[in-house]
Order: structure tokens, then C-alpha cells, then sequence
């Protein structure tokens, strides 16, 4: 019995080389996961999911939690249940901020808008995922998972990090932004729904009779 386990050493270490080597020569590169990503949503023309979202840093930590629909061209609409009544939306041409029992309504235009929740628009247009991110990487895993990962472009002032945790198929179910003064988010979107029916008038926002609409400077 010895001899045969001996023996079979080298017979045994050669199938685990041939193993590990047909693996390698099938793990997707960071550019095919990249490439998935980039399929799954650009033959969407609307998207419904779940996402709850935790933050931490300056001394702050929270979580919260809502609803995320997106619509193109352009429209993006955070209805949070947590807290109730915070509705962040994009409806094509400004981002609306307003939360139940503000004084103010706060405006500003989709294109200057510099907000941790806008590296999702790249969804809402034809993206190619691997051009909107610098030093592009790939990981494995949980559950069969990737996650890629690299630097936003145009926003190496504020987003020090962006990682994407996807699906074999391109599916996003993680966002985590690591900013250059170290806070943390983190978002995990669920229950993802590709096409829903969303009606346009979900991505048109009135503010509340009353309440002034204060038009936000950009970012310096």
C-alpha cells in the first residue's frame, strides 16, 4: 500500500498541475469581467433594486436604506425608506436633494454634480467600464463573485478607490468608494429587476408648496 501511494505521487502532483494550469487558462482578466459588466447594462433601458447603504468617516457613521430606479436616458431616482422621505434624483438635466421637513430644497446641474451616489450614472448611458476606471484590477470573491476594482477618472481629488462586486454575468451586487480623506461607503443593491416598468413621471420632482429651491454651487 505504501509503494502505491508513493507511486501515485508524481501521477497525483501532475493532475493537480494540469488542474491549477486549466484554471489559469480560464480565469477571466479584469477587462472580460469588465466587459460583462459593461453588456449586462448597456442593453438595459431601466433597472428597479433594492440597496441599503452605510457610510463612516469624520467621526460619522450610518445606514441607510431604499429603493434605486434608473431610467434612460439620464434618470437615476434614491427614494430612501431610511430614513423616510430622502429622495435624491436625477432627471436628466439637475440633481434634486430634498429630504421630508427640510427648509430648502437644494438644485444643481446633473453635469457638475460631484456626489458619492453619481459613479452609478455611467449605467444610465453606453459605458465601457474599463475606460471609467484607472488601474483597473481583479479579485475573486464570495459565492463565485469578482470584484474589480480601480481609481474614477476625473475624480482623483475626492474618490481615492472604487470596487465593484459583480456577478459571473455583470450583475453589480456591491459598490464600495474609498475617499482621499479616508470615509468609507458602501452600497449592496438586491432584488435587482432589468426593464421594470418605471414610469418617466417617477423622475419628475415638484418641491413641496412652500419650500424654496436653493440652486447649489459646484465643487472647487
Amino acid at each position: 500500500m505504501n509503494i502505491l501511494i508513493r507511486g501515485g505521487g508524481p501521477i497525483i502532483a501532475a493532475a493537480l498541475l494540469s488542474v491549477c494550469l486549466h484554471a489559469q487558462q480560464h480565469a477571466p482578466s479584469a477587462q472580460d469581467v469588465a466587459k460583462r459588466v459593461d453588456q449586462h447594462y448597456n442593453q438595459l433601458h431601466s433597472l428597479r433594486a433594492g440597496f441599503s447603504e452605510s457610510y463612516r468617516g469624520l467621526g460619522i457613521q450610518r445606514s441607510e436604506s431604499g429603493t434605486l430606479l434608473l431610467l434612460k436616458p439620464g434618470r437615476m431616482r434614491w427614494e430612501y425608506s431610511s430614513p423616510a422621505g430622502k429622495l435624491f434624483l436625477l432627471d436628466g438635466k439637475y440633481a434634486w436633494f430634498y429630504t421630508r421637513g427640510d427648509p430648502q430644497v437644494q438644485r444643481i446641474l446633473s453635469k457638475q454634480l460631484d456626489d458619492l451616489r453619481s459613479p452609478l450614472r455611467f449605467l444610465l448611458g453606453h459605458t465601457e467600464l474599463a475606460k471609467e476606471l484607472n488601474h483597473l484590477t481583479l479579485a475573486a470573491a464570495s459565492n463565485g463573485r469578482f470584484t474589480l476594482t480601480g481609481q474614477p477618472k476625473g475624480q482623483e481629488a475626492r474618490v481615492a478607490r472604487l470596487a465593484l462586486t459583480v456577478t459571473g454575468e455583470g450583475t453589480i451586487t456591491e459598490i464600495e468608494m474609498e475617499e482621499t480623506d479616508g470615509a468609507l461607503t458602501h452600497f449592496t443593491f438586491t432584488g435587482e429587476q432589468p426593464n421594470a416598468a418605471i414610469p418617466a413621471q417617477d423622475f419628475h420632482f415638484t418641491p413641496p408648496p412652500g419650500v424654496p429651491v436653493l440652486d447649489a454651487q459646484p465643487p472647487v
